[in-house]
C-alpha cells in the first residue's frame, strides 16, 4: 500500500474540539449579558461563530499552502509593514476601557496585535533560517533583529497591552536561545528588565495593584481583588464534576469578563475539575503534537516557524489558566480558541493552519526519503 502523507490529524482534531467547545462556552457564558445589553442572547455567540467559520476557511487554505512561501521577503516584509501601520493607526483611535487595541469596522473589531504576533514569528523564523550561524554577531545580525522585535513589542505595550508584548518577547527569546544565542545577551536582557519592570509595573499604579492583589486578593475584596476572588469562587464551587452546564452563578454579573479572559473559571464552575483537566490536556496535546512537528522539520525555517507557532498558541493558554487560578497576576490574555474574541480565534486558526502544513510537508519529505532510499 502506498504511503500517503497527511497533516497531523490529532492536531486538527484537538483544534476543532477546542474551537467547538469554545463556541458552546461563549454562548453559555455570555447569553445573559448579551440579552441585557443587546436584547439577543446569541449576540456574542454569532459573532464568534462568524470568526470561527472564517478562521477554519483560512486554516484549510493554509494547510494546503507550502509553508516555504512565508520565508520570501516579498511576503513577510509587506506583512510586517501592514501590521506596523495598523498598530500605529490604533494608537490614534479613541480608547476603549482605557486601551487603544482595536480597529472598528461596522459592528466588528479587530486587534492588530494578534496578527502582528504571527507576523513577527514568521519574520524571526525567516531571519534565523538565513543568519542562524551569525546570530551572535551583535551589530551585524542581532541588533537589526532586536530592533524589529523591540519596535512591535514597544508599540503593543503602548496601547497598553503589556501581556501581548511580553508574549512576543518570550517567544522570541526561546527561538533565539534554540538558535544558539549566547548567555551573555540574556544576562544583559535580564539587567535591562529590572528598570523596565520598575517603570512599566511599579510606577504604574494599576499594574502594581495587580501584583499586590495577586499576592493577597483580600486586601481589596470589593475593588481590585474582586475579579480574582470571584474567579476562585467559581472554580472552587465547581468541585469534581461541576454544577452542570448552564447552572453556573458567577457569570451572572458577578465575574467580570466571564466569556472572555475568565471563561476558564466558568468551565471550572459548570463542568468542574474534570472539565478543566480535559481543556488543560487538550492544550498539552497541542503542545506535544506541535513539538513533534518542530523536531521532524526538514529545514531550519520550518523548525523555527513550527516552534514559534506552537508557543504562540500554547503559551497564552497556560498563562490564562494560571491567571484564572490565581497563580499569576491578572492580565488581559485570552484562552486560545475558547475565549470570546474574534481576533484571537482567527489568528490562532491561521497559525494552526500553517502548523498543519508543516506537519504535512514533514511527512512528504519522509516519504521521499523512503522512496529514494536515503
Amino acid at each position: 500500500m502506498a504511503y500517503k502523507p497527511s497533516s497531523d490529524k490529532y492536531l486538527f482534531i484537538t483544534t476543532g474540539f477546542l474551537t467547538i467547545f469554545g463556541l458552546l462556552m461563549v454562548y453559555n457564558a455570555s447569553s445573559v449579558v448579551a440579552s441585557s445589553e443587546y436584547g439577543m442572547s446569541s449576540y456574542y455567540f454569532l459573532k464568534q461563530l462568524l470568526y470561527a467559520c472564517l478562521g477554519f476557511t483560512f486554516l484549510v487554505y493554509l494547510m494546503k499552502t507550502d509553508y516555504h512561501v512565508w520565508r520570501n521577503p516579498k511576503i513577510f516584509i509587506p506583512m510586517l509593514a501592514l501590521c506596523a501601520i495598523a498598530l500605529l493607526y490604533v494608537l490614534q483611535e479613541s480608547a476603549v476601557n482605557g486601551a487603544k487595541r482595536w480597529i472598528f469596522m461596522g459592528g466588528f473589531s479587530f486587534q492588530p496585535s494578534e496578527l502582528a504576533k504571527l507576523a513577527v514569528i514568521v519574520f524571526i523564523a525567516a531571519y534565523l533560517h538565513k543568519y542562524e550561524s551569525e546570530i551572535n554577531e551583535p551589530q551585524k545580525r542581532l541588533l537589526p533583529l532586536l530592533l524589529v522585535i523591540g519596535f512591535f513589542a514597544g508599540v503593543i505595550a503602548k496601547e497598553p497591552d503589556l501581556g501581548q508584548a511580553l508574549c512576543i518577547c518570550f517567544i522570541a527569546a526561546v527561538m533565539l536561545f534554540v538558535a544558539g544565542l549566547s548567555w551573555k545577551y540574556y544576562a544583559g536582557a535580564l539587567g535591562l528588565a529590572i528598570p523596565l519592570f520598575y517603570f512599566y509595573v511599579v510606577r504604574v499604579p494599576y499594574r502594581w495593584e495587580r501584583i499586590l492583589v495577586w499576592l493577597d486578593p483580600t486586601r481589596d475584596p470589593h475593588g481590585s481583588g474582586w475579579q480574582i476572588i470571584q474567579s476562585l469562587i467559581a472554580v472552587g464551587s465547581g468541585g469534581i464534576s461541576g454544577l452542570g452546564l448552564g447552572a453556573g452563578k458567577q457569570k451572572l454579573f458577578f465575574l467580570p469578563e466571564a466569556s472572555s479572559d475568565f471563561i476558564f473559571a466558568v468551565i471550572g464552575e459548570e463542568i468542574g475539575l474534570l472539565g478543566t483537566c480535559v481543556i488543560t490536556c487538550a492544550f498539552l496535546i497541542f503542545f506535544f503534537r506541535g513539538m513533534k512537528v518542530v523536531l521532524r522539520s526538514s529545514d531550519r525555517f520550518g523548525f523555527y516557524l513550527a516552534l514559534g507557532l506552537t508557543l504562540m498558541v500554547v503559551l497564552p493558554g497556560f498563562i490564562n489558566i494560571s491567571m484564572v487560578l490565581g497563580m499569576l497576576p491578572t492580565k488581559g490574555i485570552a484562552l486560545p480558541f475558547i475565549s470570546q474574541g474574534g481576533s484571537s480565534l482567527l489568528v490562532n486558526l491561521l497559525a494552526t493552519g500553517m502548523l498543519l502544513n508543516l506537519s504535512y510537508r514533514n511527512q512528504l519529505g519522509a516519504r521521499d526519503q523512503i522512496f529514494t532510499g536515503n
